[in-house]
């Protein structure tokens, strides 16, 4: 009977935390709806709440501002938009380091998370996964003597909190598995492994 139960809940709980993450996504997003003035909403013109209605206005909005934010009329409007946040002192701080962010995250040319690497922490001789984020800079460059590398170490299983470290280049190892795989590998707490692969050679580290 231990076995069987065992069996059955390897089946439900991924699809209980399937849908549970789909409908808080889906909730989240048709609260856009919101949004609109009365006389507009859906069920006012069929009678009745639509879930995912919303998403679709989500997607809609998202695809309808980058169609116009590509042309030259449209790169005006968003100049014009940041000029005017950025005479609004607590706004221009959060609003240029979260755009900073998300266009060295998101830019086909950026470097951040393309690597998946091996590094000592939170002490030595203990070690996890972390991502490459690029190269220090400023005033934390000029105080750091030798090569080093920016990396992130999320924490599990939730990825999106974490540490940022500075660490010699030559602390850090390279591992042949991709973001993605590495995501997997920390989301399930080392349950869910990549396959192996050869390691690359350690005097080729991020030399890309």
């Amino acid at each position: 009977m231990k076995k069987y139960f065992i069996t059955g809940l390897l089946i439900w709980i991924p699809l209980a935390i399937t849908f549970m993450v789909l409908a808080w996504i889906v909730s989240t997003l048709d609260a856009i709806l919101l949004w609109l003035p009365n006389g507009f909403h859906p069920r006012d013109f069929i009678g009745l709440d639509i879930p995912g209605v919303g998403v679709l206005a989500s997607l809609l909005i998202v695809f309808f501002t980058g169609l116009v934010a590509a042309n030259v009329l449209g790169q005006k409007l968003v100049q014009l938009w940041e000029a005017l946040l950025s005479r609004i002192p607590v706004v221009k701080s959060i609003y240029y380091s979260v755009k900073q962010v998300s266009d060295t995250v998101f830019s086909s040319t950026g470097q951040a998370f393309r690597k998946a690497l091996l590094v000592q922490y939170p002490r030595q001789g203990a070690w996890t996964i972390a991502f490459l984020t690029g190269q220090p800079g400023g005033d934390a460059a000029y105080h750091l003597q030798g090569d080093y590398v920016s990396v992130y170490v999320p924490t599990t299983p939730n990825p999106t909190s974490g540490f940022f470290l500075m660490m010699p280049r030559a602390d850090v190892i390279e591992l042949e598995m991709s973001v993605d795989e590495a995501l997997k590998y920390i989301i399930s707490m080392g349950v869910v492994a990549p396959p192996l692969r050869r390691p690359a050679s350690r005097a080729a580290l991020l030399n890309e």
